[in-house]
Formats: C-alpha cells, sequence, structure tokens
C-alpha cells in the first residue's frame, strides 16, 4: 500500500493502485476513513497509524459497496473500541435491506454490496460532525452517499461522489481510462446535484476513493460538472424530480 500526507492532518493510503481510503488526525487519535476492498489488509492499517503514534479511534464510511467496507470486520475486530459511524440511510444497506424509499429515483441499485456483520456504533445525517469533518449528504453514486470536509483547511473526502483516477469526473461519467466507477453509481441526476453541492463548498483539496488528492480543484471540478451536466444532465435531472 502507497502512503501519502497531505498537509498537517490527512493521510492518503492506497490499496491496488486505485483504491483509497484516509487516515484524518484529530486530538484524540485518528477517523479512518472508508475501510478498502479485503479483510485482510487491517493489520497494516493499523501499522500505518501506529507509524504516526496515533491509535485509530473512529471508523467512518462514505458508503457501503464492497471497495469501500472490505476489511470492516477485521478492523472492528482488532479495534472494539472505535466507533463505527455510517450514514443512517446507507446503515439499511449494510444490514442487507436493499430497499428503496418511495420518495427517491426507482433506479436498480448498482455495484458490489457486500455482508458484513458489523453495526454502526452511531448513525450520522448531514450537518452533524465527525471531530473535524462536517457531514454532507451526497446521493448518486448510491442512495445514502456521503461526503466529508474538514473544516479546518477545507479538504474535502468526497468518497465516489467524484473521481480523480484519469481525470476529475463526477460519478456517472464514462472515464474510458477508469471505467470502474460509473457502471457502479445509482442515479446521475442526483449525482450531478450532488456534485455542485461539493463544489460551492469551496474545497482547496479534493480526496475521492480512486485517484490522486487534487489540490486547489475548483476549476476541474467545474469541468466535470459541465462535461456531465452536457451528456447526462437534462434527462436524469427530470427523473430525478418525478
Amino acid at each position: 500500500m502507497k502512503v501519502r500526507q497531505h498537509g498537517e492532518n490527512f493521510i492518503q493510503v492506497t490499496q491496488m493502485g486505485f483504491v483509497n481510503f484516509y487516515l484524518v488526525r484529530e486530538e484524540d487519535g485518528f477517523t479512518l476513513v472508508d475501510a478498502g476492498t479485503t479483510e485482510g489488509i487491517a493489520p497494516q492499517i493499523l501499522k500505518i497509524a501506529q507509524g504516526y503514534n496515533l491509535p485509530i479511534v473512529r471508523l467512518l464510511l462514505t458508503h457501503v459497496h464492497v471497495d469501500h467496507v472490505g476489511a470492516l470486520d477485521s478492523l472492528h475486530d482488532l479495534l472494539p473500541d472505535a466507533e463505527v459511524l455510517v450514514g443512517a440511510r446507507e446503515s439499511r444497506f449494510l444490514a442487507g435491506d436493499m430497499s428503496l424509499d418511495k420518495d427517491e429515483p426507482q433506479d436498480q441499485l448498482r455495484g458490489g454490496w457486500p455482508a458484513r456483520k458489523t453495526r454502526p456504533t452511531r448513525l450520522i445525517h448531514e450537518g452533524e460532525r465527525v471531530g473535524s469533518l462536517e457531514v454532507i449528504a451526497t446521493p448518486g453514486h448510491t442512495p445514502g452517499h456521503l461526503s466529508f470536509l474538514d473544516t479546518r483547511d477545507r479538504t474535502l473526502i468526497a468518497g465516489d461522489a467524484f473521481q480523480t483516477m484519469a481525470k476529475v469526473a463526477v460519478t456517472g461519467t464514462f472515464v474510458l481510462l477508469f471505467p470502474l466507477v460509473a457502471p457502479a453509481t445509482w442515479h446521475k441526476g442526483l449525482a450531478l446535484e450532488s456534485a455542485r453541492k461539493l463544489r460551492a463548498l469551496e474545497p482547496t483539496r479534493l480526496s475521492a476513493g480512486h485517484g490522486p488528492v487534487v489540490k486547489n480543484p475548483l476549476a476541474a471540478m467545474d469541468r466535470a460538472i459541465e462535461y456531465h451536466a452536457r451528456k447526462y444532465g437534462q434527462s436524469s435531472l427530470v427523473a430525478a424530480t418525478q
């Protein structure tokens, strides 16, 4: 796994060259955002944190696709006292309830949704704080997808609301050199709305589930939003309001 530090409080860990999770430094220890693809990496994650002389005290998920919850159960076994934080909407998928709400677009759920035994110790909602991270509801890739903004330096953890692998793109946009995110996206219209919402926060860094951390990302986010709106926006936005 490859480890890169960005600023004082933010550490990017990359598995297999294209799957990211993040360690966010807080006064009481690290918040781990997402958990990679496989159970076997849990000891390596702990070793990385130990290298910074801080414990992992929280496990926080953007969503519960397979490449974001892979090591969740193993981490929970190794860190039984760590808080497990999942969005209230997304937690139903983690428990195996794959139903859609009546007010949600009735599009087919996509991507891998593995069974996991770990259950949240806290359900989180938009506007709440997890340490220094502000919780932002960003449905589109999944119905309960969350992003997180570090209020200290405006680093944005976008999960799969954006990808930065090959280029910066809104989730659901087909990217030839890294096409894996698009077919796992539930609803392109809501993805566009969420992308605009994140851009309005004016982040200083854009970090995604796949791809490098992008400094000063606003121009790249603008291009990605414009392209997605032009290619998918009209029809999908109409569907999102029905």
